[in-house]
């Protein structure tokens, strides 16, 4: 009898289905196109998609899989989806239903483990009310007559790439993001300056678009904000870095730009979707004037950087790798190490307000100086520069003045109703529009 019972309950667990993954999480990040959901699996499964109406639902049927957690919603990044439900509508089948406030389209993938993260299911969900938010300026009014500068500032990492970790687990994407919307304001109290933020909340955008976008904006600088990690928690200071093709200047560059050029694998993009297009144009970046542009502006910034208060620079000069972020080929790109946000000092300033408002105005700065420099034709500051102003600094000279702000040594002198070359550490010098 005992046997019989043992054997009976042997062929009832055999008879059970073998469950290949299981579902751990949920996480929902919503941006002004779209609302995203990831489901966390423990191994790679099939799955079907399919949405019904009245009310507006999207169902998930995973095959041999199982839910090992409570599924749940945080409402600040829910977007369209209102509650989660989940079920088995066969004993092999995990069913999780998505209830939307509106009709959406979906689209839908499955990620490989990276980084801290096992097996992903992303969905997309894209409504379908026919409005869609402003988050890119309309070209029109951005290039007309006298226009702004228009800077675009690129928050590194958000969403589902947190980006660097500090000792105490400040979050790289919370910062700098911060320190974006920081700059943005510096850069708009400027005269004849306008910025637009690329990622204005916490989630996530592919690399590729987010130059995109500020090439769709027709904007004149991209400039991309981050706050790097380093095995040497000593390691500190600000970098500021542009394109290389020809490989990075040094090992600690190199590191970095295949550390950031990973996001897109943590972030939730599904990398062989992305076409090559630029390839070709690629080739070429390094002898076109995009590149030299960033160049100037890169070391502008980081002069800014070296003479502000509360800011220190890691190296001396401009850095240079492969960074994806930094491929346009027609908008001059730079990418800003805030802080080494892996070094206890400097993860807690990252945090602070005055150490915030100190990059963001150094950053400010350097852009304006070289915008003020070398303004756009057709730009405000093209017709109006005769308002600019240079503070003397030791080791200036006229000359050197007038060969950077590209003016003529005579001009100079008239308009600061100078005799001779000599200048004063700490004096203010205007420089004419030509």
């Amino acid at each position: 009898m005992g046997l019989r019972r043992c054997f009976g309950v042997l062929l009832i667990v055999l008879a059970m289905p073998a469950l290949a993954a299981e579902v751990g999480g949920l996480r929902v990040w919503s941006d002004p196109e779209k609302t995203r959901a990831v489901l966390d699996l423990s191994d790679r499964t099939e799955y079907q998609l399919f949405s019904l109406q009245n009310p507006h639902r999207l169902v998930i049927d995973l095959k041999d899989t199982r839910l090992d957690t409570r599924l749940g919603l945080n409402a600040d990044h829910a977007g369209i989806i209102k509650n989660v439900r989940s079920g088995n509508p066969e004993s092999d089948t995990l069913r999780v239903v998505l209830d939307l406030s509106q009709r959406a389209k979906s689209k839908s993938f499955l990620l490989e483990p990276t980084a801290d993260y096992d097996h992903r299911l992303v969905i997309d969900l894209f409504p379908e009310d026919g409005r869609k938010t402003a988050t890119i300026k309309r070209v029109t009014d951005v290039h007309k007559p006298d226009r702004d500068v228009l800077i675009a500032i690129d928050a590194g990492h958000g969403g589902e790439d947190p980006g660097a970790l500090g000792p105490s687990r400040v979050r790289e994407k919370d910062v700098v993001l911060n320190i974006a919307r920081k700059l943005a304001r510096e850069i708009d109290a400027q005269p004849g300056m306008k910025a637009m933020l690329i990622r204005d909340g916490d989630y996530y955008i592919a690399l590729r678009d987010r130059y995109e976008r500020a090439r769709k904006a027709r904007a004149d600088l991209f400039v991309s904000i981050h706050a790097d990690a380093f095995k040497d928690r000593r390691v500190n200071g600000s970098s500021v870095f542009v394109l290389s093709r020809r490989g990075a200047s040094s090992e600690y560059a190199r590191l970095l730009a295949d550390s950031e050029n990973r996001a897109d694998l943590v972030g939730g993009v599904k990398l062989n979707e992305q076409d090559d297009m630029l390839a070709s144009v690629l080739l070429d970046l390094s002898q076109s004037a995009t590149m030299g542009a960033s160049t100037e502006v890169a070391g502008e910034i980081l002069q800014s950087l070296k003479s502000h208060r509360g800011v220190k620079v890691h190296k001396p000069h401009v850095g240079r790798a492969a960074f994806q972020v930094l491929k346009s080929p027609d908008v001059p790109s730079v990418l800003v190490e805030t802080a080494f946000i892996s070094n206890p000092g400097e993860e807690k300033r990252l945090t602070q307000r005055e150490f915030q408002d100190n990059i963001s105005a150094a950053i400010a700065d350097g852009i304006r100086d070289f915008f003020y420099r070398r303004p756009p034709t057709g730009t405000w500051i093209a017709a109006n520069r005769d308002g600019a102003r240079h503070v003397v600094s030791r080791g200036d000279t006229l000359g050197g003045i007038a060969s950077r702000y590209q003016v003529s040594l005579s001009s100079l002198r008239k308009v600061n109703n100078l005799n001779g070359d000599k200048i004063l550490v700490g004096s203010e010098l205007i420089i004419p529009t030509s």
